[in-house]
């Protein structure tokens, strides 16, 4: 059984087509604004202005064509290329490309063996044929060379280091282009065979024309060291920025199955800033997945999930911090993404579990500016029951592979994020499946990746 979760923001149609007519690119984009924006919580409560749109470039297997070729679930998804380049008589396989404005915002990559492991990275911007980065693919990406936990990191320690996931969220702007290439003396790529196994996803902002966009030079990463140091713990949730919550609702009480608590909230311009919840019951389990968190902004539901998916525990209490979220060990939730609504807000927390649950639930909100481009909070849950592990023919599997759909959203808003909760009863499943994300009805989607495991930044 899998659960998945997802958040994101909408735009009303009224304030869409209003957008759509008032762009303007007064905005400069550079280092110092992304990593700032990586941090903003009232940032993703409003349409991007300049707007963008997010690609990926993968290692994904190539065979994967469309939905109805054989090679959908083709699953050799490394040591795959845009192309090879002869540069200064080295051999450079390229990763990535792409046309800018833009900037890279998330890179993940993991080695299949040591030979893989010996793989050099080089980053260019605005068709400069000299690197702006370059290093060994383990520390550039993951092992903190460019910058500190959460925006670098290899997870996890305890594994072998050509088996971890190495992250990078450290943003990446250019300008005109962007061009990442790799080089591995081991690689051999032939008809019959890839070796060593090296695999990526690489996701990259490209802004409307005409954006400003700074593009990353290595001074920047000196002169924009506290700047990153400042985000990094931010994003660990062990520094919450300063908020500007006046007002504060709490209750505590005993509720029977079907019974709900719940809050109303009536006041124009305002956020919530952050919802805590404590639930008291003799299964946690059953508490945690039946107890459902319904909140409306304005008069429209446009969030219906067990509290356990909501506050992204699962179905269990496991302590952990940042920014956005967090559960302590005596079972507090935190839920702190910018919320905001125009005059009335309300929650409700029902009781759909068959035992009588103690509530202890807090709400802050603060003053919020609602503008043309402002956007509700919602989130979708998705449960799927009885799946059968497909896996590979040749290894005992049915092979019966299909795509399972996350999310389907319309509208116009911006993709924060999901959360997945997997009841596994195989002796092993590694999360293979790869991502696939199609916005604005795309045939071919414009990320794909080499699988769910490494969409969530593991390996």
């Amino acid at each position: 059984m899998k659960t998945a979760g997802s958040t994101f923001y909408l735009l009303q149609t009224i304030l869409m087509l209003f957008f759509l007519n008032s762009c303007t690119h007064e905005k400069v984009i550079s280092l110092r604004s992304l990593l700032i924006e990586m941090t903003d919580r009232e940032a993703i409560t409003r349409f991007p202005n300049p707007s963008y749109k997010l690609i990926q470039q993968s290692s994904y297997d190539r065979n994967s064509i469309s939905p109805d070729s054989a090679g959908w679930f083709a699953n050799n998804d490394y040591t795959h290329f845009i192309r090879e380049e002869e540069n200064e008589s080295r051999l450079e396989y390229v990763m990535f490309e792409a046309d800018g404005p833009g900037a890279v915002v998330r890179w993940w990559m993991t080695f299949g063996n040591e030979n893989a492991l010996g793989s050099y990275i080089r980053v260019y911007f605005d068709g400069d044929p000299v690197p702006v980065l370059e290093g060994m693919a383990p520390a550039l990406v993951g092992g903190g060379q460019l910058a500190p936990s959460p925006l670098s990191a290899a997870v996890s320690p305890l594994t072998k280091p050509q088996r971890q996931g190495y992250n990078l969220y450290l943003p990446l702007p250019f300008g005109r282009s962007c061009k990442i290439t790799l080089s591995n003396s081991n690689v051999v790529i032939t008809p019959e065979r890839r070796t060593p196994s090296i695999y990526y996803s690489i996701s990259a902002r490209l802004y409307e024309k005409g954006t400003r966009v700074v593009s990353l030079t290595p001074d920047m990463l000196s002169a924009d060291s506290l700047t990153i140091a400042e985000c990094s713990t931010i994003l660990t949730g062990t520094k919450v920025p300063d908020t500007r919550s006046d007002r504060r609702s709490s209750t505590a009480g005993r509720y029977p199955p079907g019974a709900a608590c719940s809050f109303r909230i009536n006041e124009r311009n305002r956020a919530v800033e952050s919802l805590t919840l404590r639930l008291d019951a003799t299964d946690t389990v059953s508490a945690l997945r039946n107890t459902r968190v319904r909140i409306s902004f304005d008069g429209h539901e446009t969030v219906d999930i067990p509290a356990g998916n909501f506050f992204g525990t699962g179905y269990a209490i496991n302590p952990y911090r940042t920014l956005f979220s967090s559960t302590d060990a005596s079972g507090s939730m935190v839920f702190r993404r910018l919320m905001p609504f125009r005059e009335a807000f309300t929650l409700t927390f029902l009781n759909e579990s068959s035992d009588t649950i103690g509530i202890e639930a807090v709400i802050k909100t603060t003053p919020y500016r609602w503008d043309r481009y402002s956007m509700y909070f919602g989130a979708s849950w998705h449960e799927y029951r009885d799946m059968e592990t497909a896996g590979s023919e040749n290894t005992g599997g049915s092979g019966k592979h299909y795509d399972l759909t996350f999310v389907g959203i319309e509208g116009t808003g911006v993709y924060a994020g999901d959360a997945v909760t997997v009841f596994n009863t195989a002796d092993a499943w590694w999360g293979e499946g790869d991502e696939k994300i199609y916005v604005d009805n795309e045939i071919f989607p414009s990320s794909i990746g080499t699988g769910t495991e490494d969409y969530y930044g593991y390996a």
